[in-house]
């Protein structure tokens, strides 16, 4: 294990010290006082662990392919941004355009997340990107998503006491999302519709609601015993007419 004070440290500089770290062998990497240091993770496909004390700056996780980062505070906007493999934990909240462009792995939020999460994520061959937030989530959540899974528990609430924004789903052709509780239909995109999901479906979803118990100390009974609304496309070419000849 290495231990990396970033109090300071250019965000160059500081992913030079992390990569050249890896590539010695270490498994295990932590690092303090960051603040706004972008790019950490970038582009890594190393089996290690990166423990981030403080606040990473954007595009944390970019191209990710197998690390894990625990965060132990906030994270700012392109979390897990066209990540391929692996696993973000964050204890605290996430900014915007979460998993943007997202093709596998997993991204845990304990708290509220900011606008488009979830924007273009996709599924791919083997891969499945799963993003799950505990709070609740901003406008445009999972807008143009053509794979994948979103599950927003709402374990908090906006100020109008929403789950999530307006223009839920817009664009989407693809993938779920499934809200623990209700949202009024006024504030989906054209492009979905509201199902209730079946014993199948919550049990499919299950097993990522019980990590992130696990990871963030939640009741999992207690979370479940809530209901859940899932969304769904009704087309997988919500554009065909609009471009076509």
């Amino acid at each position: 294990m290495v231990r990396i004070d970033a109090k300071g440290v250019h965000y160059k500089k500081l992913n030079d010290i992390i990569w050249e770290s890896v590539e010695n062998g270490e498994t295990e990497v932590i690092i303090d006082n960051v603040c706004g240091q972008r790019y950490i993770g970038a582009g890594m496909r190393k089996k290690v662990k990166i423990e981030i004390n403080g606040v990473p700056g954007n595009d944390l996780g970019v191209f990710m392919d197998g690390p894990e980062i625990v965060v132990n505070g906030n994270a700012q906007d392109g979390v897990g941004n066209t990540m391929n493999n692996g696993r973000i934990v964050i204890h605290g909240h996430g900014g915007d355009i979460i998993g943007y462009a997202m093709r596998g792995g997993h991204i845990y939020v304990k708290r509220n997340v900011g606008y488009r999460v979830g924007i273009h994520m996709k599924a791919y061959r083997e891969n499945y990107p799963v993003i799950v937030v505990g709070g609740f989530a901003r406008d445009f959540l999972g807008e143009y998503m053509a794979g994948g899974l979103l599950i927003v528990l709402g374990l908090e609430r906006d100020e109008d006491g929403s789950i999530a924004g307006n223009y839920v789903g817009t664009g989407m052709h693809g993938g779920e999302i499934f809200l623990r509780g209700t949202i009024e239909e006024h504030k989906l995109g054209k492009e979905v519709k509201i199902f209730e999901p079946t014993e199948e479906d919550m049990g499919r979803v299950r097993p990522y609601i019980e990590e992130f118990c696990k990871l963030f100390d939640y009741d999992l009974e207690e979370v479940l015993s809530e209901e859940f609304v899932l969304l769904k496309p009704y087309t997988h070419r919500p554009y065909g007419r609009l471009y076509a000849y």
